[in-house]
């Protein structure tokens, strides 16, 4: 019998053909070394869970939506601890270890982000997300949450909501203890606010956060995000 994973990183997808090659490609270290790689597909239509066979330890599928997908993978991870990444995202070097340390003394915590693209504001933008969270406790996806299967069940998981599951979720984590906010940088892609404007999606987002804040439904929200993104 193979040993137990200390690591499973879950990765959700969805129509990600032309990211999930190099993404995996990247995690082939970490997986030599033990970590356990899950690729949870949304219902892609692009070839993606194809691509992503024999880079994976197991695909799986699972109801469209980012919450639901991450569960999914969580239910049928191995490890000790759980890692959620985004396609678009690379972990920074020796990561299985870094998270190992920060949980001796932590249950949950994220990295800082570096955010590739081609505006300049996008640097500043990182730094503003990465003080944030420090100040909030509040981790994004786009900072690979890690946690420990003790904490992410006694969590509840994420909440199956198909906006803000990661807020919500560091809120529930919270209760639990403060995270550890690695300052090791994960590097994402700026393609959405390539692709949509730098301002106009800082703008958004901050739209959106205040009205979560203020109660508005999730699903109002999503709404929302997909009319003006």
């Amino acid at each position: 019998m193979s040993p137990r994973p200390q690591l499973s990183i879950v990765m959700p997808v969805l129509n990600e053909s032309t990211e999930i090659v190099a993404a995996l490609a990247a995690l082939a270290p970490l997986r030599e070394s033990g970590a356990e790689v899950i690729v949870v597909d949304g219902g892609s239509s692009d070839g993606t869970r194809a691509a992503a066979w024999p880079l994976a330890d197991r695909v799986l599928e699972a109801s469209c939506g980012r919450a639901r997908q991450m569960n999914a993978g969580a239910a049928e991870a191995h490890g000790r601890t759980l890692l959620f990444l985004h396609a678009d995202t690379r972990l920074p070097p020796h990561a299985p270890a870094l998270v190992e340390r920060a949980l001796a003394g932590h249950s949950w915590g994220r990295f800082d982000v570096a955010i590739a693209g081609r505006s300049a504001w996008l640097p500043v933008i990182a730094t503003s997300m990465n003080l944030r969270s420090r100040l909030t406790g509040i981790a994004t996806g786009d900072q690979a949450i890690f946690v420990t299967r003790a904490a992410f069940k006694a969590a509840g998981g994420f909440p199956e909501q198909p906006l803000m599951e990661d807020i919500e979720l560091s809120k529930r984590l919270k209760r639990l203890g403060p995270p550890a906010c690695l300052r090791a940088r994960v590097a994402t892609s700026g393609r959405r606010w390539d692709r949509h404007g730098v301002w106009r999606t800082i703008l958004l987002m901050w739209r959106l956060r205040f009205d979560y804040w203020r109660g508005v439904p999730p699903a109002r929200l999503v709404l929302r995000y997909h009319a003006e993104s």
